[in-house]
């Protein structure tokens, strides 16, 4: 049994499975180039053969990460594993990862198989993947809910067919941790070989038990967590890579275990992923959360004036809550700028689209005494300046709120290169502003969901919103970054109308 643990970044697949949370290609690039850099050991890519974006994102994604491992989730069918393994064929170190759900309701209602189907399919699947790669990685969904005699004769079929690591799913998050970790160690002791192979656990959080039964699952011999960034996921999400990793570092007397991962990375990265996905952070959330390392309470307070211990199990700079400030003004020059986004992983598809963001950090400079990595990546989270192309533009926006009246709103838009206007009353500037544009573009959308969060401290600081949007069962998100928030509110509200228009989707990995 090693004394490493393996950690298995699942964002950019079944993060990418949360509502309005769909990536392009570069902005998949973006964060994996982040979570090589916070040492993630297997990154997750996607699901190749959901559709031909998908296939090209895990392709893009293989051929430039160099220090994880790269993989691409596929069902136990030949089309499936094939396409995953030609996805990451050009990975320096590749890996598919192949499931079936093993379970009796799931057999019965949805696969229509029988036991020995499912088993015949599972090896198979493994021999195909064996074809592309030696590392391959075999799931029994629904493991939870899955008989333990059946469980233990397909992982002993799958080990003998060559699969390397064996994963054990929570997948609807039913578990509770005693009884998660004792159906480990039951697997381990009765496969035959089992420690030929690694263990791995992936846990979803709908009794918000993910981290714990991931926890416990390694305590009682897993070797590998399936995780994502800010627990990003399927419905409540999965087990939060933040939390695990800290709970292993922090309690090493407990698990005795070490990881790859630099946790000064983290925060950097928790930021990055919330402001592609359009998922905020909670404030309260725990190592990344803005209330992480605050301190309310006066005794609170005065203990950790006097020793930072004594109400600190952690250090913030330990997980990258440091002051990332830029120390670049309105006087600074494109160089200056430039190498910064290259230290953030910022990429731009063009030099028009450096040029507008450049011109976007001059405004901001005016606007703020101090620019920071946050107000980076918020300023370039905007489609126009990673794809310099927007159906719809906000051009003009003049919004008037006093005491005692009804608010009112003024927007001018662009739709393709026509200017359009409009002015409505609403219950506050927002609410007019989201009506005004509606006069415009009629999206015939539903609103499910308005968020605002700071992007740094101070009462100059950048505003974030986030919204989303539904129609004809699509949902997407989008975010829009301002010192002015109902700037940010127009923002936000045209993102995600431009998505809706370009038709960004992403197919369900069990459909």
């Amino acid at each position: 049994m090693t004394d490493k643990l393996i950690i298995f970044d699942t964002t950019l697949r079944d993060g990418e499975q949360s509502p309005g949370a769909a990536m392009t290609r570069e902005k998949k690039l973006r964060i994996a180039r982040q979570l090589e850099k916070l040492g993630v050991d297997v990154i997750e890519a996607g699901f190749a053969a959901a559709s031909p974006g998908d296939f090209e994102a895990v392709k893009a994604v293989a051929e430039i990460i160099k220090d994880s491992t790269v993989c691409s989730l596929a069902r136990a069918s030949e089309n499936d594993v094939r396409r995953a393994g030609e996805a990451i064929r050009p990975a320096k170190s590749g890996r598919i990862h192949t499931f079936i759900a093993t379970s009796p309701i799931h057999m019965q209602h949805k696969l229509r198989m029988n036991e020995d189907q499912v088993v015949e399919r599972a090896v198979q699947a493994v021999k195909w993947a064996r074809e592309y790669t030696d590392d391959v990685e075999f799931s029994a969904e629904d493991a939870v809910r899955s008989d333990m005699d059946f469980l233990v004769r397909v992982f002993d079929a799958v080990i003998r067919a060559g699969a390397k690591t064996l994963n054990v799913p929570d997948t609807v998050g039913y578990s509770i941790p005693a009884g998660w970790g004792e159906r480990i160690r039951e697997l381990i002791a009765r496969v035959p070989n089992s420690d030929k192979v690694i263990w791995s656990t992936h846990c979803h959080n709908d009794l918000g038990l993910a981290v714990a039964n991931s926890l416990s699952a390694v305590m009682n011999g897993a070797r590998q967590v399936e995780c994502t960034i800010n627990g990003l996921g399927e419905r409540a999400g999965n087990a939060s890579l933040e939390e695990v990793v800290m709970a292993v570092k922090t309690r090493r007397d407990v698990f005795n275990l070490g990881t790859r991962i630099d946790t000064t990375q983290i925060v950097p990265t928790s930021k990055l992923v919330s402001s592609i996905t359009g998922y905020p952070v909670q404030p309260n959330k725990a190592i990344v959360g803005a209330n992480a390392f605050a301190h309310e309470s006066g005794i609170h307070q005065d203990g950790v004036l006097k020793h930072r211990e004594t109400y600190e199990i952690m250090s913030a700079e330990d997980v990258g809550w440091n002051a990332n400030k830029l120390t670049l003004g309105k006087l600074s020059g494109r160089n200056a700028l430039r190498q910064r986004f290259d230290a953030l992983h910022i990429e731009f598809a063009s030099e028009e689209a450096f040029n507008a963001a450049f011109q976007r950090f001059k405004e901001l400079a005016d606007l703020k005494s101090e620019i920071f990595d946050e107000d980076l990546q918020a300023l370039v989270s905007d489609e126009n300046f990673i794809e310099p192309k927007e159906h719809y533009r906000l051009v003009a926006l003049r919004a008037h709120s006093e005491t005692g009246s009804l608010p009112v709103a003024r927007v001018v838009i662009s739709i393709g290169d026509e200017p359009h206007e409009a002015e409505k009353s609403g219950g506050g500037p927002v609410d007019a502003t989201f009506k005004a544009i509606e006069k415009i573009v009629h999206s015939g959308t539903e609103l499910q969901l308005y968020s605002v969060n700071n992007i740094t401290s101070g009462t100059d600081a950048q505003g974030e919103v986030t919204v989303r949007l539904a129609k004809g069962g699509r949902i997407v998100n989008g975010q829009g970054a301002d010192t002015d928030i109902v700037v940010a509110s127009a923002k936000a509200y045209l993102n995600a109308l431009n998505k809706l228009h370009d038709n960004l989707q992403r197919a369900h990995p069990q459909v």
